[in-house]
């Protein structure tokens, strides 16, 4: 693969360490073939069930530890490293499930109290790497100040999939992301969002291989997210909007994980030792393999699963 050199934001690495809908869109599909179709065109019906895979939460949990987000292929974070302070903890216990506007949303919250040993930050993520081309659909809110204490801390709120570097520049990483900076950080003064498509990286002296594009201004409350990635391009769109489109350099070799989590770059950004509360909420996360939807498709796609009163399908294959 040819690699392109782009200036990548100045930042840490990471090191990470509904089957009834489904029947009922296949059968629908079926019920309309005539009573004289060929085998063939039945053949073909099916196939296009089969192929469906999709992953779809609505995030209907009671709490970090409901047995259901481990038996839905879910890893809620506790291990320490990067990203973000050195130091820091990864606390399960801070991502929570509420009830809004009749459905449940997630919550990820991240404290600090301007030391790393109070510092508490969130991630979960699918334990399986299993996803690559296809579209990728989050509805996220972000926040630009935390719900308590003062503000300005560099924090990172995010959508994103991901796989391990295998090593310093290897050709085969991938990644995919959207971050939202509500106080700066990287360089930056204020609210910005970042879209980046990596091709590899190297921690030690730092050297990144990525494209990003980036918006300055604030993106508090929520936001439709998606992320398309076909043979050609990596395409992202915010609230049905196009934000940017990456080159083929940075298509993915290997299949990724899915990740949400909210993180502080350092402790320079507010030198307080009040504490502090920052939120980031997710309502449903949608994968649909090896399909470009446009936005409007996706939002289609999760109007559909609700009104079935789907929570949770996942027929994407493990490889």
């Amino acid at each position: 693969m040819t690699q392109h050199l782009t200036p990548a934001p100045a930042r840490r690495p990471r090191r990470r360490a509904a089957a009834a809908l489904a029947c009922a869109l296949g059968c629908a599909a079926l019920a309309v073939l005539p009573a004289a179709a060929s085998a063939a065109d039945s053949t073909r019906a099916d196939s296009r069930a089969t192929a469906d895979a999709v992953l779809f939460d609505d995030f209907s949990y009671t709490a970090h530890d409901d047995p259901r987000v481990s038996a839905h292929g879910w890893s809620v974070r506790g291990n320490s490293s990067g990203p973000g302070v050195p130091g820091a903890s990864w606390v399960p216990r801070n991502i929570t499930f509420s009830s809004a506007g009749g459905g449940t949303v997630m919550d990820l919250e991240t404290k600090t109290a301007g030391t790393a040993a109070s510092t508490e930050q969130t991630e979960i993520l699918t334990r399986s790497p299993k996803f690559r081309n296809g579209t990728y659909a989050a509805r996220v809110k972000f926040s630009d100040a935390p719900a308590s204490g003062p503000d300005g801390d560099r924090v990172v709120q995010t959508f994103f999939t991901i796989n391990d570097l295998k090593a310093p520049m290897a050709d085969d990483y991938s990644e995919y992301d959207f971050e939202y900076l509500p106080n700066g950080g990287w360089g930056e003064p204020g609210n910005i969002l970042y879209t980046t498509s990596w091709e590899t990286y190297d921690p030690d002296p730092w050297q990144a291989v990525n494209q990003h594009t980036e918006r300055r201004e604030s993106f508090a409350g929520w936001h439709d997210l998606v992320l398309t990635i076909d043979d050609r391009a990596i395409t992202y769109y915010v609230d049905g909007r196009h934000f940017a489109t990456h080159d083929a350099a940075y298509l993915p070799e290997r299949p990724m994980s899915i990740n949400f989590n909210q993180w502080l770059i350092d402790l320079a950004g507010q030198p307080a030792t009040q504490l502090r509360s920052y939120h980031q909420q997710v309502d449903y996360v949608l994968h649909v393999k090896d399909q470009v939807l446009t936005p409007a498709q996706t939002t289609q796609r999760v109007a559909a699963y609700r009104d079935a009163g789907t929570a949770f399908q996942d027929t994407v294959p493990t490889p």
